[in-house]
């Protein structure tokens, strides 16, 4: 399978304007893909004025997002800002080329930030099945919550979307590596770059980990689309010769 990780910068609470951009960005691809990862809150930045920037289910976006899936043949995820009532959510959307359409709700919100008081938590993980690999895709913050990220389901791909700021960037290349390595998974952190107008910077480094903790595309500081191909073969033999996941711990969440 060949994924595409698109990092950039984001234009704030520009739903259009973020539009146009990454259709530009996407359209750029010349090779034939099979997923196109977008950051965190593609449409807006990281923001907790979630009536500036929110769509519902059928707004643009989603709609964008299907027509564009189609044309490439390709499916494409990323979060944004969902309203539905009176709840707003940083919502993920998976959308395949056939324009189906699975979602996942942020479990852990950026309570330094205030997202708990402005977002609505998800409840439970999704498992994607795609191109004859299973796929848990997550949300920035909650890359330090190690035991919801646990696979007990034996997905073979973990993706986090993120908007992870500069200060914390260490956390952030440790983190991915160490989810890689205990989950025995290929691993994707897809961040955005630039300033938003908090004064947050964000120096990319999205990047691709093999269920070994081995770069397949090394953290990157520039804007840019880079791509790579997932084998899952090679992953399968991998987990046979070393029998990690045989000896993980069996629980259930509660929360």
């Amino acid at each position: 399978m060949k994924i595409a990780l698109v990092q950039s910068s984001l234009l704030w609470e520009n739903p259009k304007e973020n539009r146009n951009y990454f259709e530009q960005k996407i359209n750029s691809i010349t090779e034939n893909v099979d997923l196109i990862v977008l950051p965190e809150m593609f449409t807006s930045g990281f923001t907790m004025n979630p009536k500036a920037a929110a769509e519902t289910m059928q707004g643009e976006t989603v709609l964008w997002l299907q027509a564009l899936a189609k044309a490439k043949n390709s499916a494409i995820t990323g979060s944004l800002v969902i309203q539905e009532n009176d709840n707003f959510y940083n919502r993920l959307v998976f959308i395949f080329p056939s324009g189906e359409i699975k979602t996942y709700d942020k479990k852990h919100l950026f309570t330094l930030a205030g997202e708990d008081k402005t977002y609505t938590s998800g409840i439970q993980k999704l498992i994607i099945e795609y191109k004859g690999f299973k796929i848990c895709p997550l949300i920035c913050y909650d890359l330090r919550f190690p035991v919801f990220a646990r696979n007990t389901e034996d997905y073979d791909v973990l993706i986090y979307v993120a908007n992870w700021p500069k200060p914390r960037i260490n956390a952030w290349d440790a983190l991915l590596k160490a989810r890689a390595i205990e989950n025995m998974c290929y691993t994707i952190g897809v961040n955005r770059i630039g300033e938003d107008p908090n004064k947050h910077t964000y120096p990319g480094h999205s990047q691709m980990i093999d269920f070994l903790g081995d770069y397949l595309i090394e953290p990157q500081e520039n804007e840019g689309v880079f791509i790579t191909t997932l084998n899952k073969n090679t992953l399968l033999e991998a987990r046979q010769k070393f029998g990690f996941l045989n000896d993980r711990d069996a629980f259930t969440m509660e929360k």
